[in-house]
């Protein structure tokens, strides 16, 4: 199976000095293409500095970052912003949406810059992708006007404008209930399986137990992984069981 994403012995520090300190001490990581990932830890350990680190968000201190078999390090900086605007989708807690613009416009607004395709095809595919996630009526409404679970919805859709080879979902669920919660990991899931790669960071087992791989981190090292077959929507509290028993074991 082809590497979509390699991380090799990564590292990025934080503070001067005597107060420096390596928040990734040396993580070699690879996911392969559409593989359905997780990351563990408890906060602090580092999590959202690896994705962050992985996307090229952030610059590594030391080791290198390879994606789709291209070192980072190769890529200027513009050319570093387009990779990850049309190869690279971004699910956050709080989607980061613009308050004077609408749903469809927010989800539309990154596909426009920079791009050849016409408006119309543009706005064609995201009127698709909110039809297929159930937030089709909800085109015209402003961000304030929509639920939490909707919003995420809509920032599911933005992620998958162009596309993307590798979705990175930093705690995409953390700020819902659980039952739309577990309809966002539904989405993931139907994502995953027609070929993109996704890697969530979480602290919850439920969600991490949907995945097929969940590695956990403690003071900027992965120390352990636990690999899972396929979710195909049974034995959920078995997968959730595993979970809990791993985090026990190695104490987090």
């Amino acid at each position: 199976m082809k590497k979509i994403m390699i991380g090799d012995h990564i590292v990025k520090s934080f503070g001067e000095g005597d107060e420096k300190r390596n928040v990734l001490d040396g993580v070699t990581v690879a996911i392969d293409e559409g593989e359905f990932v997780a990351v563990m830890g408890p906060s602090g350990s580092g999590k959202s500095t690896l994705m962050f680190a992985l996307s090229g968000t952030d610059c590594v201190d030391g080791g290198q970052v390879f994606f789709d078999g291209r070192n980072l390090s190769e890529f200027g900086e513009n050319e570093l912003a387009d990779m990850r605007r049309t190869q690279m989708g971004f699910v956050f807690q709080q989607p980061t949406m613009l308050k004077h613009l609408n749903i469809l416009d927010n989800i539309i607004l990154p596909s426009m810059r920079g791009s050849r395709k016409n408006a119309a095809d543009i706005t064609a595919k995201a009127l698709a992708l909110m039809q297929r996630v159930g937030i089709a009526e909800l085109e015209k409404r402003d961000i304030t006007q929509v639920s939490g679970g909707q919003l995420q919805r809509a920032g599911i859709c933005r992620a998958l404008m162009n596309s993307p080879k590798i979705i990175f979902g930093d705690e995409p669920t953390g700020a819902l209930n659980s039952k739309s919660a577990e309809e966002i990991m539904d989405i993931f899931s139907e994502i995953n399986a027609e070929g993109t790669a996704i890697m969530l960071v979480t602290h919850d087992a439920k969600v991490a137990a949907r995945t097929e791989r969940i590695m956990f981190m403690r003071d900027g090292a992965i120390i352990s992984e636990l690999t899972l077959p396929k979710f195909n929507g049974m034995d959920t509290d078995g997968r959730i069981g595993q979970v809990t028993a791993k985090m026990r074991e190695i104490g987090i």
